[in-house]
């Protein structure tokens, strides 16, 4: 045995290279939930930082980076407040929320950083009505009026994008319009009602149809379209409600075989992916397990409520709370089901609802747009809400409960964001924003050199003459003319009396739907009119360069159109343009011009010394004009004198249309010709 050679030891079996676990597919925000990464902003642009911008950015950074709680930043208009925001928001890498006070001004914000931030999600948040009425009830008349409304399918598409980007990832912005502090759906209840499609996964064919029937998906095998959904054999198409093309889940007996994205117009495989996060179709989901004790409440609720009502009042509560229910139990939804949320949240009396705010997490940055006007409109929101929802409740239309369907109170609304960070934005911030920030920060000087435009006062006698004698002018050098006036009917008026001077001349109605003004607003820097006339909507949120006067008629009438804040503001709109001028058509010096005065003399002569001091010549700002994105169906902003003249371009083009076979577009063509015919006959 001594000479036995020793036996090699065994080599353990080499073990092949582990290969790196593939990146899983993410879209519009859908992200395997073993993923931990944060994903920084990643800031894209031909350009830096220039004139205030540098040292603003550097003052808010440190403010958000030393626990300042608020700041505000007065930035004047076109001095790159947008390219300021985007590169905090890039530096403080935060999810955010930029609050606008209308759809105008979000629509471009949204824009603008959707170009600054392309790997990154940035979304659009605003009511998705393009028509709404109320419910409501007017015991003076013994009227109901019930709830009808035209929801725009985009706009639902791009709220529902923004909460499933919230609640899958961090690199998000949201731009959003007031309406984010209205009641939506529980943010753990829409994300946990959501399905987790992995490739193998035994989940089962007939499971994900039931998961999508509680997530408020439709089933429809003949038309698929955003929240819809189609079975063929094992094969499953689904259109989640932000999405645009469908996802094809594919079954091997119970598993998952493939998941692909397809084009919804050829049904031809665009991706193949591992992973796939389907949320809701709605914001108002209901978990199974919930909707028993939910009813229980409303029954007991309806039990309660009903001694305290008259007869009339209490059969009709009774007989719409019991069909509420039914349709509840049957179908896990009914229409008004929102008023009912308090139930379904277990919510307490008075308990704030949920609001897209909730769907940030614990740490975000709050930018607010305006502020001087949006805080106004986030305070005086509840009021009004409440105060119609009363009558309905008083008569027996509503339950009590109804009342926690409802926006933030303005303190509820503070609360929240008193524990995030919080930057406002406005050129002229209120006595609210400065007294509540920690420090202001001004950004006065523009990259582009320009200086506030000069102002001008001058008689209210003759003040359409010289509008049209300076309108002239400003067409001749190639410019674009707002004018302002105090009431819709002079507004009106005044299209109507430049058209038929020969001025091509729009006015931008208040019930234009909201794209529709984004496309009225192109087409004025396009040059396909050069006058834009309107009251209140001319003050914020227009970034058009191309304009190179503005006329401010019956400015010394003081009042909310006319004080110092709305002054500099409209007198804002021309410090884009080179040589660019104000008139203010008044017969008296009010306290309010004279502050817009002196303040616009204030930054004059600071952005002037300052192009002194640094040998700037000012340059005018040249801005690419987006591709058409709606086509303006609403005839209202139009001038009757102009409208013969469309008709005989609009049939030429339809006769076109129809020559080419086009006729979907023919007979679009054909409605907007009968509209145009039924304003002419119109006597308004």
């Amino acid at each position: 045995m001594k000479n036995q050679k020793k036996q090699p030891k065994k080599q353990p079996k080499k073990q092949p290279k582990k290969q790196p676990k593939k990146q899983l597919k993410i879209v519009l925000g859908n992200q395997p939930k073993d993923s931990d990464s944060l994903p920084k902003f990643i800031l894209k642009s031909g350009f830096k930082p220039k004139g205030s911008q540098p040292e603003a950015i550097k003052k808010l950074v440190f403010g958000l980076s030393t626990g300042y709680p608020r700041q505000t930043l007065l930035g004047v208009t076109g001095s790159g407040k947008t390219f300021t925001m985007a590169n905090v928001i890039k530096e403080y890498n935060r999810p955010t929320i930029v609050i606008a006070h209308n759809k105008t001004l979000a629509a471009q914000l949204y824009n603008e950083l959707k170009e600054f931030f392309p790997k990154n999600r940035v979304e659009y948040f605003v009511s998705y009505y393009d028509y709404y009425q109320p419910e409501s009830y007017l015991p003076q008349k013994d009227m109901y009026i019930e709830k009808d409304s035209d929801i725009n399918p985009k706009l639902e598409q791009m709220r529902l994008s923004a909460t499933a980007s919230l609640v899958s990832r961090k690199d998000v912005i949201v731009v959003a319009s007031v309406s984010c502090i209205y009641s939506v759906g529980n943010p753990k209840d829409y994300q946990g009602m959501g399905v987790e499609l992995s490739k193998g996964d035994s989940l089962g064919r007939r499971n994900l149809l039931s998961k999508l029937l509680d997530m408020q998906y439709e089933r429809n095998d003949a038309e698929l379209m955003p929240g819809r959904f189609r079975v063929k054999g094992d094969t499953v198409d689904i259109i989640p409600g932000y999405y645009n093309n469908p996802i094809r889940i594919e079954f091997l007996g119970e598993k998952i075989d493939r998941i692909s994205e397809i084009s919804k117009a050829t049904g031809d495989t665009l991706d193949r992916m591992n992973y796939f996060h389907i949320f809701p179709a709605k914001h108002f989901v209901i978990p199974k397990e919930r909707i028993d004790s939910a009813i229980n409440l409303m029954k007991d609720e309806l039990d309660s409520t009903l001694p305290s009502l008259g007869m009339i009042e209490a059969h009709r509560l009774k007989q719409r709370t019991m069909h509420d229910i039914e349709m509840i139990q049957e179908t896990g939804f009914c229409k008004g089901i929102e008023n009912y949320s308090r139930h379904f949240d277990g919510r307490s009396e008075g308990q704030r609802p949920f609001c897209l705010l909730d769907y940030f997490g614990d740490d975000f940055l709050v930018m607010i747009d305006e502020s001087h006007q949006t805080i106004p409109q986030l305070n005086g929101m509840y009021n009004g809400d409440r105060a119609r929802k009363k009558s309905l409740i008083d008569y027996g239309f509503r339950l009590p409960s109804a009342y926690d369907n409802r926006p933030l109170r303005f303190q509820e609304f503070e609360e929240i964001i008193t524990k995030q960070k919080t930057i406002f934005i406005s050129a002229t911030p209120a006595d609210y924003e400065k007294q509540s920030s920690s420090q202001i920060v001004e950004q006065i000087i523009r990259p582009t050199g320009l200086i506030d435009p000069e102002v001008i006062i001058r008689p209210i006698k003759g003040q359409v003459d010289d509008l049209i004698a300076e309108t002239k002018r400003a067409i001749a050098k190639g410019d674009r003319i707002l004018v302002t006036t105090l009431t819709k009917k002079l507004a009106e008026e005044l299209s109507e009396h430049l058209a038929q001077r020969g001025i091509k001349t729009r006015y931008l109605h208040s019930e234009i739907e909201t794209l529709e003004r984004t496309e009225i607003i192109r087409e004025l820097r396009l040059g396909k009119f050069d006058v834009l006339v309107g009251i209140n909507l001319l003050r914020e949120g227009l970034d058009i360069p191309e304009v190179g006067f503005i006329g401010i008629l019956d400015a010394d009438k003081e009042g909310f159109l006319r004080d110092s804040r709305s002054l500099i503001q409209i007198i804002g709109r021309a410090a884009r343009n080179l040589d660019s001028k104000v008139v203010l058509y008044a017969d008296m010096i009010t306290d309010s011009i004279k502050s817009a005065m002196t303040e616009t003399a204030r930054r004059r002569r600071i952005q002037d010394d300052y192009n002194l001091m640094h040998k700037i010549k000012p340059k005018k700002i040249v801005k690419p004009v987006k591709e058409k994105e709606v086509d303006i169906t609403d005839t209202k902003h139009i001038p009757k004198s102009d409208i013969p003249n469309m008709i005989i371009e609009l049939e030429a083009q339809m006769e076109e249309a129809a020559d080419l076979l086009d006729f979907e577009t023919a007979i679009q063509i054909r409605d907007k010709v009968k509209r145009l015919n039924e304003r002419i006959s119109r006597k308004d």
